[in-house]
């Protein structure tokens, strides 16, 4: 008999332990990998972005699946308990910019080898290379978890915190939600978020702009019925092969596919702002500056410098202005059509990489039937669910481990509690 079972060592499955052995419980840990910690070791490009300094409301705002549900994980453990418990273990952070947290050795390894230190310090039992076949539950609370090889280990508590299905090979395969309906829970519907976007245009075909970064631009998805902005990004992206990832196409990733099926269309609009934080009339008056100062120059060339010169043909050919004009040449009706090409850049995304590819699963078991002060079922006494399983999801730039830290904990702390209640 095991006071307390947790399945999966990532993120949440770690904090998870953690929080549990250090209020009494005696933990066992199973990943069926051969190494805990795998995704943490990817995270932040392998430097670990642990958590947001922001406010408690910009962290919610940044959790755009069902963040208000995360109210009450991080009236029990928030970014600042994250900041101060590692803090607390020797790692150093240091804050960036949008709020993002790493350590100063810029290693996510320090952080995995910290976390492992500290779960084996508090004792508790690890198996790794071990895979879980099923959880077995009595009328109202949890009873065994059976492993792959047939061995059945008895418990009150059992926390499930084995991810999405994003990221595969770090071991999130989707092994939670057969375990969640069977105890009775919703799956709400799965899909990519936080994943590159595809797109169909013809520079995006040709890989004309491919690998071409833009830094501190807007990106928009256009509702495909009214054309009015459904979500709107600021920040960095970058042009591929196959259409646009980097921060900002990952935040608007999600809006994308939700706009295709809402409206049943195979395309959704996006507009790229190449100065978000220059009016209309300040970019014409831009323009016609650069134009003034090199009348005989052709336009191609003049644009140089002012626009990345990669992207200065496709916007030529979106306005429909040869580019050996020069500006004596320019009509007022080619020079507004120009200036909306680089306020108003149009992509049109097919949808997204699958959901393998992603970086955060979208969707998960309902959070409407968990106790958000506990993580625990509201079907089965003594199940938890902690993590990318659930349907919660934020942004990259340190919410979703956040997320996955808070919620973590506060499914380790209650079921410990639980051993005190019953006891």
């Amino acid at each position: 008999m095991k006071d307390v079972i947790v399945i999966g060592g990532g993120p949440s499955g770690l904090m998870a332990s953690i929080a549990a052995a250090q209020y009494g419980a005696k933990v066992l840990l199973i990943d069926k990998g051969d190494k805990l910690g795998r995704k943490l070791a990817i995270s932040g490009g392998g430097r670990c972005n642990v958590t947001n300094v922001s406010p408690i409301d910009q962290l919610i705002e940044n959790i755009p699946g069902n963040g208000q549900f995360m109210h009450s994980p991080f009236s029990v453990f928030n970014n600042q308990d994250i900041i101060s418990f590692f803090e607390e273990l020797g790692i150093k952070l240091k804050e960036e910019d949008r709020g993002r947290m790493f350590p100063v050795s810029d290693k996510a390894k320090t952080v995995v080898n910290t976390l492992l230190n500290k779960v084996n310090e508090l004792g508790v039992e690890i198996r790794t290379n071990t895979g879980v076949k099923d959880l077995k539950y009595t009328e109202d609370r949890v009873d065994a978890v059976v492993l792959a090889n047939g061995e059945k280990i008895k418990t009150k508590n059992i926390i499930v915190a084995v991810g999405g299905k994003s990221v595969p090979y770090t071991g999130s395969t989707g092994d939670g939600y057969p375990w969640a309906k069977k105890a009775g829970h919703t799956i709400t519907e799965l899909y990519p978020t936080e994943v590159p976007i595809t797109a169909k245009d013809k520079f995006i075909k040709e890989k004309l702009l491919q690998g071409l970064s833009l830094r501190e631009v807007k990106l928009t998805v256009l509702d495909p019925s009214s054309k009015k902005a459904i979500k709107t990004h600021e920040g960095d992206m970058v042009f591929t092969h196959f259409g646009v990832s980097g921060p900002i196409a990952l935040r608007c990733s999600q809006f994308v596919i939700k706009a295709k099926k809402e409206h049943n269309v195979k395309e959704v609009a996006l507009s790229l702002d190449l100065f978000p934080h220059k009016s209309y009339e300040d970019v014409q008056e831009e323009l016609d500056n650069l134009l003034h100062s090199q009348p005989k120059k052709a336009i191609k060339n003049a644009l140089n410098g002012w626009l990345p010169e990669r992207i200065i043909p496709v916007i030529l050919d979106k306005a429909g202005v040869e580019p050996f004009i020069v500006r004596a040449e320019l009509s007022n009706e080619k020079k507004r059509s120009l200036l909306r090409s680089i306020k108003d850049f149009s992509i049109s995304a097919t949808g997204t990489l699958s959901i393998e590819k992603a970086f955060v699963t979208g969707g998960g078991v309902s959070v409407k039937e968990i106790k958000p002060k506990k993580m625990e079922s509201k079907f089965k006494k003594g199940l938890f669910f902690c993590g990318e399983v659930l349907d919660l999801h934020g942004y990259t730039g340190g919410y979703n481990i956040t997320v996955a830290f808070s919620t973590g904990y506060t499914a380790g702390q209650a079921a410990a509690m639980n051993l005190w209640e019953e006891s």
